[in-house]
C-alpha cells in the first residue's frame, strides 16, 4: 500500500473520533468540522514523518490548539440570541444529562474542557493528556480538579454523576 492509502484508510478510520473530541471541544458541529479538516490536512501533509507514531495524538493536538486559538480571537464576542433547544426525552434521562452535561462544558475555559473531555471522553492518560496540550502532568491533574470542581458548580444536578469521576 502507498502512503496516500495508507493515509486515507487511517483518515477513514479515525475521523469520526476526531469528530466527537471536536464536537465535545467546541460545542459546535460546524466548527468541530473545520477543525477536523484542518488536522487531517496537517496529518496528511506529514504523513510520512507521523504515520509510524501516532498520527491521531497529532491531530488531536491541533484541534484542541485550534480551538483555544478561535477562542482566544472570538472570546469578546458575545452571542445575542441562545439557540432553541428542543427537549427530547428518550424515557430513562438521558438526553437531558447530555444537555445538562454539554452546557456545564461550555462553562469551562477552552483548556478545562480540553482536559475534561481528553481524560475522560477520550479516555487518554494523565501523560498522553499532557503531550496532546503541551502542558505537565501536574498541570493536568489540578486542571482536572478545577474542572471538575467547575462542573459540580455549574450542574448540581450532576453531582452524583460528577462524583464518579
Amino acid at each position: 500500500m502507498d502512503e496516500r492509502e495508507t493515509f486515507t484508510r487511517w483518515a477513514g478510520e479515525r475521523q469520526l473520533a476526531l469528530l466527537r473530541t471536536a464536537v465535545l471541544l467546541t460545542g459546535d458541529h460546524h466548527r468541530a468540522e473545520d477543525l477536523v479538516q484542518d488536522a487531517l490536512t496537517k496529518v496528511a501533509v506529514r504523513w510520512r514523518r507521523l504515520r509510524d507514531g501516532n498520527p491521531e495524538a497529532y491531530a488531536r493536538q491541533v484541534i484542541v490548539r485550534g480551538n483555544i486559538s478561535w477562542w482566544r480571537k472570538h472570546r469578546r464576542e458575545q452571542v445575542a440570541e441562545v439557540p432553541d433547544r428542543t427537549d427530547v426525552t428518550d424515557g430513562y434521562g438521558v438526553a437531558d444529562t447530555r444537555r445538562l452535561l454539554n452546557d456545564a462544558l461550555a462553562a469551562l475555559t477552552p483548556r478545562q474542557r480540553a482536559v475534561v473531555v481528553l481524560r475522560y471522553y477520550d479516555d487518554l492518560s494523565e501523560r498522553d493528556t499532557a503531550d496532546v496540550l503541551g502542558v505537565s502532568v501536574g498541570t493536568v491533574k489540578s486542571q482536572t480538579h478545577l474542572s471538575l470542581r467547575r462542573l459540580r458548580e455549574a450542574a448540581p444536578e450532576l453531582a452524583d454523576l460528577l462524583q464518579e469521576l
